[in-house]
């Protein structure tokens, strides 16, 4: 796909990896929306992109917004939905673990009401997590929930083809949702990426370039990309 002069929705686009993909596909010449329940806080942004309010787990509000939209031909969610319950399962507070799944559910909410607003040759990329295939001690909830939008984004592809849905999995990355600073950060980073084949965070635009890959490649549907800096290997 050439983004030239096409439009793109992404979710979670003001900040961290939705983001970053929205200044890449801007910079390629396409025309973005952001969409955030706060975007205020994205700040100055550069020409090309608008920002919207909206809450991906608010149904009637996110069928409004589609149809303002419409049409549109590329679709990005990187919106978490909400909060991530961390810690060993047995010892989990179970409404935090259904709470981590509000991010499947925006998610499906983007796909089933954005979909038919879309061109037919249009592209959706969805955000899991490396956790979903190899899963670190505390992250049951993270991994239970990614492995559930890599599986929607399976069986829902061959649904709406020749429209296109695929899925990017990060590792760990360094975004603004840790909230860390200055040499506690940097410990923390190092901390969490220590055995990795690449031993250091990764940066949101080089998960955005995944997404940029799955948008433009039209021979790829229904798959997983991996920016992880080689979680699955160690």
């Amino acid at each position: 796909m050439d983004v030239t002069g096409k439009k793109a929705i992404v979710f979670g686009g003001t900040s961290g990896i939705g983001l970053a993909a929205a200044k890449q596909l801007a910079a390629l010449g396409a025309e973005v929306i952001a969409i955030s329940r706060n975007p205020e806080k994205a700040g100055d942004l550069p020409a090309g992109i608008t920002t919207k309010k909206c809450d991906v787990l608010d149904h009637e509000a996110m069928q409004a917004l589609f149809k303002e939209c419409a049409p549109f031909d590329i679709l990005i969610s990187a919106a978490t939905g909400g909060g991530r319950a961390v810690g060993p399962f047995l010892e989990m507070d179970m409404d935090g673990f259904k709470g981590s799944f509000d991010k499947l559910w925006g998610y499906a909410n983007v796909v089933r009401y954005g979909t038919e607003h879309m061109s037919e040759d249009g592209s959706i990329v969805l955000v899991s997590g490396a956790p979903a295939r190899k899963t670190k001690p505390g992250q049951v909830a993270i991994g239970a929930v990614g492995g559930s939008v890599e599986a929607l984004v399976r069986a829902v592809a061959p649904e709406i083809a020749p429209r296109r849905l695929n899925v990017v999995a990060p590792g760990t990355i360094d975004t603004p949702m840790v909230a860390a600073e200055g040499s506690a950060r940097i410990d923390l980073y190092s901390k969490m990426t220590a055995d990795n084949v690449i031993p250091r965070a990764g940066t949101a635009d080089e998960v955005a370039q995944g997404i940029i890959f799955m948008v433009q490649n039209n021979f790829v549907t229904g798959t997983t990309i991996d920016v992880d800096g080689g979680w699955l290997l160690s």
